[in-house]
């Protein structure tokens, strides 16, 4: 072998030996085409759609209930700030190889940190606790009640994340993704005009009734939560991922973005078609599922019973990870779904913890479900603009993303979609704390 070939293999051995405590693993950029693309698939595609989970299907279902098709045209600019965020916090992340919460941490200070993961804590605690109750409306349409369907779930999560590792992990969540596609099949059962939804699609429309606002406030305000920004970005960190693999990155984050905001939109159409002609209100995604049976058939309501049985399962296992996460790299602790409880008692200790209290409160008999999702809400809409913020200045910020900054165009479109985010954001919140002001 020669000397130079000999320096060549030493360096691309050190290079994969950097990139895993599991042992040398073969770098993604020097795979190709769809190989390429499936090695790197996940972060950016469990991320998208675990932010399609129990209050996020009722919301769509309202919409297209309550307003036909007139707000899908809503979901194409929803889609673009979404990726656009998204794939910021992954590129901080591949670049880095650090979280979210351990740089907010090092460049804004330990007090502002803790006040940002106590309000995570609080807001995902809350939020966990729907979607268990999300698991159990589900089980309950196929007469499973939830004393039983509950505490099996909480199991089968703990279970899968504090057993398994990173890659078996990430495996199955992509594969709940995949009970999304009833969603698609569903929407076809019910006849839709087609003609008309591509016509809302491309001919926005506004009304200012309360009741219209309102409804385009919580569309745009359940779409983009603050754990999808946090669970990418460790995501991409625990996985190995590095800037040589931006382009792959960047690909999965706008695959996973463009999927569930597809799936969305098939959501908004099924209950459109078949709920709004005849004024059928409904206030969850269980309801929807009921009402769609007499009039698009059982498999629609079978479908939609799945879906939102796979939507909770997932979001039960990202938002409790995503707090694991943020707090442990806030706080400087050990984390990882591949560590044990020995290497990582703090990460693994809250995940088990929110799973645990999620799955004893869902089961609550006459809960007040909807006080709690109100204050989740609340927290969740005062904590976007804050983490949003932050992104942009970390991303921007020559000393740790060097060459990998935004663009000055990129720049100019993420300001915007976070300004708008996270306005109504804050004005879903003033209609959360005075409903009089949006009568529904």
């Amino acid at each position: 072998m020669s000397e130079s070939g000999a320096v060549v293999r030493g360096a691309r051995t050190r290079r994969l030996l950097r990139r895993g405590a599991s042992g040398v693993r073969r770098t993604f950029r020097e795979r190709r085409g769809l190989i390429a693309y499936l090695a790197i698939l996940g972060p950016g595609m469990v991320a998208a759609n675990a932010g399609n989970d129990a209050g996020g299907i009722a919301t769509y279902a309202t919409v297209g209930a309550d307003h036909g098709y007139t707000l899908l045209w809503v979901l194409i600019p929803i889609t673009i700030s979404l990726g656009i965020i998204q794939e910021m916090c992954a590129r901080m992340g591949a670049v880095t190889g650090k979280g979210l919460a351990d740089l907010i941490r090092e460049r804004f200070g330990v007090r502002w940190t803790a006040l940002v993961m106590l309000a995570l804590l609080i807001a995902n605690g809350g939020v966990t606790v729907s979607e268990f109750v999300g698991i159990a409306a589900a089980t309950e349409l196929f007469n499973v009640p939830r004393f039983v369907s509950v505490p099996l779930a909480a199991g089968l999560v703990w279970w899968l994340v504090v057993k398994g590792s990173y890659k078996r992990v990430e495996r199955i969540f992509l594969i709940m993704s995949l009970v999304f596609l009833g969603y698609i099949v569903s929407a076809f059962l019910a006849r839709p005009a087609w003609g008309e939804v591509a016509r809302e699609i491309v001919r926005p429309s506004f009304s200012f009734h309360p009741a219209y606002i309102f409804t385009f406030v919580a569309l745009v305000g359940t779409t983009i939560s603050p754990y999808m920004q946090v669970y990418v970005q460790s995501s991409i960190v625990e996985k190995g991922m590095t800037a040589d693999d931006y382009k792959l990155v960047r690909a999965d984050v706008w695959a996973g973005t463009i999927f569930a905001i597809l799936i969305a939109f098939f959501i908004v159409i099924s209950t459109a078609a078949a709920l709004n002609p005849l004024g059928i209100r409904i206030e969850t995604a269980a309801e929807a599922a009921r009402a769609l049976e007499p009039l698009a058939g059982p498999y629609a309501r079978m479908l939609f019973a799945i879906g939102l049985f796979g939507a909770s399962m997932l979001a039960a296992g990202v938002l409790p990870l995503a707090t694991a996460y943020s707090i442990s790299e806030a706080l400087g602790f050990e984390k990882g779904v591949s560590r044990s409880f020995r290497e990582a008692p703090i990460f693994l200790g809250i995940f088990t913890f929110l799973v645990a209290t999620g799955a004893l409160v869902a089961m609550i008999p006459g809960l007040p479900l909807i006080r709690v999702l109100l204050v989740t809400q609340v927290i969740n809409g005062l904590l976007l603009p804050v983490i949003l913020i932050a992104v942009l200045r970390l991303v921007n910020n020559k000393e740790l993303m060097g060459e990998h900054r935004n663009s000055r165009f990129l720049n100019t479109v993420a300001w915007l979609a976070t300004v708008i985010v996270s306005a109504l954001s804050l004005l879903l919140i003033t209609a959360t704390i005075f409903p009089n002001l949006f009568p529904q």
